[in-house]
């Protein structure tokens, strides 16, 4: 099958922004890339349906599909990375070392939160979608979406804010 232009011209596009959505809902780059590979190999399936509003079409078929996996895997124990994974692995950094670090602590600290949180979370502040587009999206209230905001940030601002609390006693202490 040959690919219509208008979606290769898609993919080169939006590929980084989408990949980088499916790596903070995987938490995982490897899976991430497999995730965003199937994505896009449904989306060139069903492209004349897609194509009207083709990232909507493909964010909505990443998050489905990250649902699924994570009820496939909800029943066996969790797989924990033996190193983090870099800031880099998501876009390259131009800014001061502090930089590196800061995006570290955040995804770790997005890693931790509840599938359902952590979705809200990219598709609300990475992906800049507004309240009712995130509850449309992932089939939730507007209200719903709020809390799991609201949980979620106030969640992060604590690992954080102790991440913060435990260098600098460590630096004291030194």
């Amino acid at each position: 099958m040959r690919e219509d232009p208008e979606f290769e011209t898609f993919v080169r596009a939006r590929s980084a922004a989408l990949l980088r959505t499916a790596y903070l809902l995987t938490g995982d780059r490897g899976q991430a890339e497999d995730l965003l590979q199937t994505v896009l190999l449904r989306t060139v399936r069903h492209w004349r349906s897609a194509r009207s509003a083709p990232e909507a079409y493909v964010r909505r078929a990443l998050v489905n599909l990250c649902r699924d996996q994570w009820r496939r895997t909800s029943v066996r124990p969790r797989e924990l990375p033996l190193v983090l994974p870099a800031a880099e692995a998501i876009s390259p950094v131009s800014g001061p070392a502090e930089r590196v670090g800061q995006r570290s602590e955040l995804i770790a600290a997005l890693a931790k939160l509840p599938e359902a949180q952590r979705a809200v979370i990219v598709l609300r502040f990475v992906d800049d979608l507004s309240v009712a587009q995130t509850a449309a999206l992932l089939g939730l209230s507007d209200g719903t979406v709020k809390s799991y905001t609201s949980r979620a940030i106030a969640t992060m601002r604590a690992a954080l804010t102790d991440r913060d609390h435990d260098a600098r006693e460590a630096h004291h202490a030194n």
